[in-house]
């Protein structure tokens, strides 16, 4: 499997890159690229933030590139008092070198297949809508999309009705939606505040993370974020939407979906960047979503942990110790689908298993 990431880090846009990383070093996936667009910080600014997140990782190697500077009609609009001036919260990448040949980058990746190319959004939309406008015929070929965005029957966190991503750049969302090519996972906020971090939990992974650079990190990028959650009454707590969003995107946590069909008001002051989801198909129009209704929280987490593992094998040269952790890996897939099986998304148990043997063997493989 291999994965684009488009993303604008951002607090939780970190963690979404400390798992494809921990992934890409266990030969689950091959990490295409990462390039970023404008959202929580300048697009800028988030490859910066990338840019030094891989380097923590043990992945300076992966192609990286910012995207547009801005949205495609609206003024750039950013959210300093959610992720820090910087976007990092209390910490600060430093300055580095950064390339815009983005769309470059996404070219190479389609034209090498995308059977087995999963292309991840976990900002705004600009960059996709961008691409596919000027670029139609890779954009067609596009088969596996995954975003983050949205607030369908849910209040937003940004206006009453809308969710960040779409509201900073609403046009592109609605382009994106109206022009895909296969139906988008969409991953929207219902699900995805439910991915909730505690400080205890973190203090466990910084813990987990061992020698890694990212364990000196970790604390300070994250406690911005439990001081924002705590000051808009939500606790002191913080909501990783898009680590979850790359792990639906991988099918490694159950999660269920509905069809449906999904449009993006972007010209209206009042509901700017609303997204709305006809789930029975009353405007008569193809699906062009699978709008993610659930997903088994306990098991996405258990992945970080995961992921968090490996990073300290990789600071302690200890590749070896790969083969117990595939083994407990497997064992707990196979043990805890006892737990929830049946479920709505799977009640075929021959499927299942074949869903399960994939994993299986992407764990294996490196």
């Amino acid at each position: 499997m291999r994965v684009i990431l488009d993303c604008d880090p951002g607090i939780d846009d970190t963690y979404a890159i400390i798992f494809l990383t921990a992934a890409a070093h266990a030969g689950l996936i091959e990490l295409d690229c990462v390039t970023t667009t404008s959202g929580n910080v300048p697009a800028d600014q988030c490859a910066q933030n990338a840019g030094w997140i891989l380097g923590l990782c043990g992945l300076p190697i992966i192609p990286l590139a910012a995207g547009l500077p801005a949205p495609l009609e609206v003024e750039l609009t950013t959210t300093p008092e959610t992720h820090g001036d910087t976007g990092l919260g209390y910490a600060n990448a430093p300055a580095r070198h950064v390339e815009h040949d983005w769309d470059t980058l996404w070219i190479d990746s389609i034209e090498r297949g995308t059977d087995d190319l999963h292309l991840i959004v976990t900002g705004p939309l600009t960059n996709l809508a961008a691409f596919a406008h000027a670029h139609p015929e890779h954009f067609a070929k596009l088969r596996h999309i995954t975003v983050m965005g949205g607030a369908v029957n849910y209040p937003g966190n940004t206006t009453p009705s809308a969710e960040w991503n779409f509201w900073v750049d609403p046009h592109a969302a609605a382009d994106v939606f109206a022009m895909t090519p296969a139906p988008i996972t969409l991953c929207s906020l219902g699900v995805t505040e439910q991915m909730l971090l505690s400080p205890g939990a973190l203090a466990e992974f910084v813990d987990k993370l061992g020698g890694s650079p990212l364990a000196e990190h970790l604390e300070a990028i994250t406690r911005f974020y439990f001081e924002f959650h705590e000051e808009v009454g939500q606790g002191y707590q913080a909501q990783i939407h898009d680590l979850l969003t790359v792990l639906i995107a991988l099918g490694l946590v159950e999660y269920t979906w509905k069809d449906a069909t999904v449009d993006v008001e972007a010209d209206s002051q009042l509901m700017r960047g609303t997204s709305v989801a006809d789930l029975r198909g009353i405007w008569e129009r193809e699906p062009n979503a699978r709008l993610v209704t659930g997903a088994y929280i306990e098991m996405a987490w258990g992945w970080f942990t995961w992921a968090c593992e490996v990073h300290a094998k990789i600071a302690a040269g200890d590749k070896e110790a790969w083969l117990d952790d595939a083994v407990l890996a497997i064992s707990s897939l196979c043990v805890d689908v006892c737990r929830w099986f049946p479920s709505r998304a799977h009640r075929d148990p021959v499927e299942l298993g074949d869903v399960y043997a994939d994993i299986a063997a992407r764990i294996v493989r490196a």
